[in-house]
């Protein structure tokens, strides 16, 4: 497929189907589940493989010129390479530049467009991402979690907690080894013994139990 019909709106209908999701907390988990537990998969590699690789190369950046063009951007950054090269270091090959797409449409008004669970995907771009400001940048973004909690529908109050709770438990993680250990394998890092201790638990955040497939 040629990068001129490549456009925003595949991937955001794609991803944020108008299905209702929104309007009960059972549809909206199922929306949850279906994303961060690899029930996309497929479809992403068998749809969405050449514009994940002209993403990953630069070629759509100028998506990032809207705010709902930016979100289309940061999905095909962050999250469709955890499913085309799952399991391999390329999954997160694009983690710094989601994340600086993500910081700065929180800093431009951008994610301030969007709706609670569009924000959420600048959230775990920001957390996925690993570095030396790793703690810096989740606590920066504690503010932006609570104007994602502020805005979510009534009827998914029972959400709150759960994002509240998953922000909280990344900081944790990174204040206490620097990194998501659970890739070590993955990047061919060696792991200390408070990771391999971690690792051995196999509860992540971002990722499946052992028994089904890892997204993280």
């Amino acid at each position: 497929m040629a990068q001129a019909d490549f456009s925003p709106q595949q991937v955001l209908d794609f991803w944020f189907p108008d299905t209702g999701h929104e309007n009960d907390v059972a549809s909206h988990g199922a929306f949850w589940q279906e994303r961060m537990q690899g029930g996309m998969d497929a479809k992403i590699i068998a749809e969405f493989g050449d514009l994940t690789v002209a993403a990953a190369t630069g070629l759509l950046d100028h998506w990032a010129e809207t705010p709902r063009g930016r979100l289309a951007l940061l999905i095909a950054l962050d999250q469709f390479p955890r499913s085309l090269w799952r399991d391999t270091p390329a999954a997160f090959a694009q983690d710094i530049k989601a994340a600086r797409l993500a910081l700065q449409g929180i800093e431009n008004g951008d994610f301030d467009e969007l709706a609670p669970w569009e924000q959420q995907f600048f959230i775990i771009s920001i957390s996925h991402c690993e570095g030396p400001d790793h703690v810096q940048r989740m606590e920066r973004i504690a503010g932006c979690c609570a104007q994602i909690i502020d805005n979510m529908p009534e009827c998914l109050t029972q959400m709150r907690e759960m994002i509240l709770g998953q922000n909280q438990r990344v900081l944790s993680i990174i204040k206490t080894f620097g990194r998501h250990p659970h890739r070590n394998a993955v990047l061919g890092r060696p792991s200390t013994q408070a990771e391999a201790a971690y690792i051995a638990t196999g509860d992540f955040p971002h990722i499946l139990k052992p028994q089904d497939t890892a997204k993280g």
